[in-house]
């Protein structure tokens, strides 16, 4: 009850009135909704501790649906899509937007969790991005969607598939938008058979169907499309045939090219230049790992501790015989400085304190040659400022001109 008991108490009375009285709940005890919130939230976890199996577990299902939404992420999800912004942008408190979608737009409350499956996976492991024609109008008419349905019954060969088209946007650098149609896409799976129990507490064995979702998005003014689903075959193949039989273009499996990072500056002491406006208050490298030129079977790593009373690019001078370029070089004068480079970078952020006082907070970015950073698993407002500044920095470069690039 644990969880069933914070949303309850994050989530307004007024909004839990609606949803436990609209909800068809007919074992749930009488509660006096008149009373302040303060005697009402308590005796209500009461309540519903008391409630039939099933519909208690069905609070906890639509608590964990309701919460998993109302995180930055999930917010952001649920403005892409909600279609009532006079109202839900007027709303106070993240559980109380969230659940108010979730009882007045429930398809759009499925497509917001649509659009956080789509980003949470994005530049993962099951994700591919291809460049196509630009400008392409994304079909939605019956025929055309019951084609790509189609196809996809055919190739995983399941009578049971369910598609959603629908626009959306994405925050890029700048705090710019870009418009998207996403295109949610849910399939039935082979039969599985699994141990569970029945209503005599009985271990029996039953047959499940599982669902399996994949998501893609075309994005006209760039002409890419990028999937999430789980095997490169299955991305390659939804992409096929969403260009096909939505966008009405040849697929020719053109790979977007790979974001790339270069961390050749950190070879010496960087001053990180930041903008007075984003409250930084500064930037500090904790770690460095080397590697010697010729040596690629062995890396050094470095890593600075909080109170060191020295940066990390004197320990490189001292530890590795980094040639930083200064005047007190430790190195012999007759000694050649071996010749590194830097195969990954850990470096903190750290933030002015905001207007209530208190500790600032700190962004800590991750960079690994050639490829590879951490933005990926941060907030959206982390991701625009640390791509802001990578960029910055000269650690991220572009190699096409596509603006948002594989990670």
């Amino acid at each position: 009850m644990t969880a069933i008991a914070a949303f309850l108490r994050k989530t307004p009375v007024i909004r839990l009135h609606d949803y436990f009285t609209g909800s068809g709940f007919t074992s749930l005890p009488p509660i006096d909704w008149t009373k302040p919130e303060s005697e009402v939230v308590e005796p209500l976890i009461k309540a519903v501790d008391n409630m039939s199996d099933d519909e208690k577990q069905r609070v906890i299902m639509n608590a964990g649906q309701v919460a998993a939404l109302a995180d930055e992420p999930g917010q952001n999800a649920l403005q892409n899509v909600v279609i009532d912004r006079a109202v839900f942008d007027t709303l106070e408190g993240a559980n109380n937007r969230s659940l108010w979608v979730f009882l007045n737009e429930p398809d759009q409350f499925r497509k917001a969790e649509e659009v956080r499956y789509n980003d949470e996976r994005r530049r993962g492991r099951s994700w591919n991005g291809f460049e196509v024609e630009k400008g392409c109008t994304v079909r939605r008419d019956a025929v055309s969607v019951a084609a790509f349905t189609k196809a996809i019954r055919d190739r995983f060969a399941t009578p049971h598939v369910h598609v959603d088209v629908f626009d959306r946007h994405r925050v890029i650098l700048d705090e710019q938008e870009c418009d998207l149609v996403q295109v949610a896409v849910y399939r039935e799976g082979r039969p599985e058979d699994m141990l569970g129990f029945d209503a005599n507490s009985t271990l029996s064995r039953r047959i499940v169907k599982p669902v399996f979702e994949a998501a893609l998005t075309y994005e006209a003014d760039t002409g890419v499309i990028e999937v999430v689903a789980n095997t490169l075959d299955d991305r390659k193949d939804l992409t096929s045939f969403m260009a096909r039989d939505l966008l009405g273009i040849d697929f020719d499996e053109k790979h977007i090219p790979l974001r790339e990072y270069n961390l050749s500056m950190l070879l010496k002491p960087f001053d990180f230049p930041t903008d007075p406006d984003d409250g930084i208050m500064g930037v500090a490298v904790k770690e460095l790992r080397f590697m010697e030129v010729g040596e690629r079977n062995e890396r050094i790593t470095l890593e600075s501790m909080s109170g060191a009373d020295r940066s990390i690019w004197d320990m490189a001078e001292q530890r590795i015989n980094l040639d930083i370029g200064g005047a007190g070089s430790v190195l012999p004068v007759a000694t050649e400085a071996p010749e590194w480079i830097i195969t990954r970078a850990r470096f903190t952020i750290k933030f002015h304190p905001g207007p209530g006082g208190g500790r600032g907070k700190s962004l800590t970015l991750t960079v690994t040659m050639p490829h590879g950073c951490n933005l990926k698993d941060m907030t959206p407002h982390e991701r625009l400022i640390g791509e802001k500044y990578l960029r910055r920095w000269g650690i991220l470069t572009d190699t096409a001109a596509l603006g948002d690039l594989i990670e």
